[in-house]
């Protein structure tokens, strides 16, 4: 258990990265077991002491959802117990095994849950620009390999000690000289925080005040401006000609005038506009989460929708048999968007991860592959309680500030919102519940990073051949016998 809270106090909001290591160390040790099944269990308690602190905010939205969300991400690192040998070939099978095990907790079920991970951790030690070089998963392994080296270095085996360092440093160090971007000019952003209260949930009668709010803050926005960005979900409309139910103080938002105020402002502003979108689809059928782009003119020029939508928050996954045991699921899904994850405006393409996608190297990777020279975040964390999820989400979009080498924008109703430099330090970030504008000089960057051409594959497959040549042996033996 010490093992896994060591792990987890290493994630934000604690931040202390060094425990990490001494967490993976002793892990490590704790796998010189025999038998296979005792390394699992082993491996599975590890897992529980590291997730179960790590996720507590989830206890307010799904008291059950919480236990078995750590319960089920245990059990698939529990296969790292299975694959580590218990011998010297730890040094290989354990940092491999580790990597597969988070690349399926990050991809599946339902999309994947990339929550409490070790690059969040150590996003702020000197192993982050490993990052740049093949993404998270590969700075993962490299994570893991300290986490060995201080396991041979307890057991004074010297000469490995001196090859894992040589690993190590070599990773960080292509990181850092590896292909990266350049800036091509500055824009003025303007980040709109609306501020008001936190941990609350969706009301339909508080759509309006929510969009007041972010309306008030403009008025701080200080021009002359390019780019004014708005959270996501913060402009929320009824159909028009709905009517206001009478439990509510003031009339519901409307689109026609959602539009129309959020037209003038960008005119007023003289500036694009980027506000973040949720109501009914044209058809009735689903809900849509989007951004547009609006012009200083006035006019909506882009939209990007959603791609990556939250599990039995935005969609529910085997509705007719969840809706069975719980009436408290969304009515409708949100309906996942298809396209390219930019803007394409007059002061630049524009990357965006609404939210939860900022989880997700792979939608960074399709916002910046597809031209976006800086990368936008709005989000909502206004429902959740405590700030571990936010401070999650500040470390996310640092990490994907590293892996791009581009700017990240992050912007929320309530808080963090904040800005973070390519390099992954955050400029400036913004406190929880006030209403507040951050203004910033941001670089437009072009150049791709080799975390964003090539993905997880390269570290995909230094891991199968890491587990391939740490179970040569077995694997050889059962060739023979067949």
């Amino acid at each position: 258990m010490t093992a896994g809270l060591l792990i987890a106090f290493s994630l934000p909001p604690w931040g202390w990265w060094p425990l990490g290591f001494l967490g993976l160390g002793l892990w490590i040790e704790l796998l010189d077991e025999s038998t296979r099944r005792r390394r699992m269990q082993l491996s599975g308690l590890v897992a529980v002491a590291w997730l179960t602190p790590a996720t507590l905010w989830m206890f307010d939205l799904t008291a059950a959802g919480w236990p078995t969300t750590v319960l089920v991400h245990a059990a698939m690192l529990s296969v790292v117990g299975a694959l580590t040998q218990p011998d010297g070939r730890r040094a290989m099978t354990f940092p491999a095994a580790l990597v597969l095990a988070e690349f399926v907790r990050w991809n599946w079920p339902f999309g994947g849950v990339p929550i409490a991970t070790l690059p969040m951790a150590q996003v702020a030690s000197p192993l982050a620009p490993a990052a740049r070089l093949f993404g998270s998963l590969f700075l993962t392994l490299v994570i893991a390999l300290v986490g060995v080296l201080l396991a041979e270095i307890m057991a004074r085996r010297w000469s490995r000690a001196l090859v894992i360092t040589a690993s190590i440093v070599v990773s960080v160090i292509g990181g850092v000289v590896g292909p990266g971007a350049h800036t091509v000019e500055l824009i003025d952003v303007a980040l709109v925080q609306g501020g008001g209260p936190q941990n609350t949930r969706a009301d339909v009668c508080q759509n309006r005040a929510v969009f007041e709010r972010h309306m008030e803050a403009s008025t701080l926005v200080e021009t002359p401006v390019d780019l004014v960005v708005w959270p996501e979900d913060v402009v929320h409309p009824s159909p028009d000609g709905t009517n206001t139910p009478i439990r509510c103080d003031d009339p519901l938002l409307t689109r026609t005038e959602a539009d129309s105020r959020l037209a003038d402002l960008a005119r007023d502003l003289d500036a694009v506009l980027v506000p973040g979108y949720f109501r009914r689809s044209e058809d009735g059928e689903a809900n849509v989460n989007f951004s547009v782009a609006i012009t200083a003119e006035g006019a909506v020029v882009d939209r990007y929708d959603k791609v990556r939508t939250v599990p039995f928050g935005e969609f529910v996954p085997l509705r007719g048999l969840v809706g069975a045991f719980s009436s408290e699921i969304p009515g409708r899904d949100v309906r996942p968007g298809r396209e390219p994850a930019v803007l394409d405006t007059p002061v630049g393409m524009l990357g965006v991860s609404i939210s939860w996608e900022i989880f997700f190297d792979h939608r960074a990777r399709d916002a910046i592959g597809n031209g976006g020279a800086v990368l936008l975040n709005p989000t909502n964390g206004s429902s959740y309680w405590l700030t571990i999820l936010q401070s999650q989400q500040i470390a996310s979009s640092k990490l994907r500030a590293i892996e791009t080498d581009r700017w990240v924008i992050q912007v929320a109703p309530t808080g963090f919102s904040a800005v973070v430099t390519s390099d992954g330090d955050v400029v400036e970030r913004s406190g929880i519940s006030e209403q507040r504008v951050i203004h910033a000089s941001v670089p437009l960057r072009e150049g791709l990073t080799l975390a964003v051409r090539w993905g997880a594959w390269p570290a995909l497959i230094i891991a199968l051949a890491l587990l391939a040549a740490g179970h040569r042996r077995e694997l050889s033996d059962h060739l023979r016998s067949r």
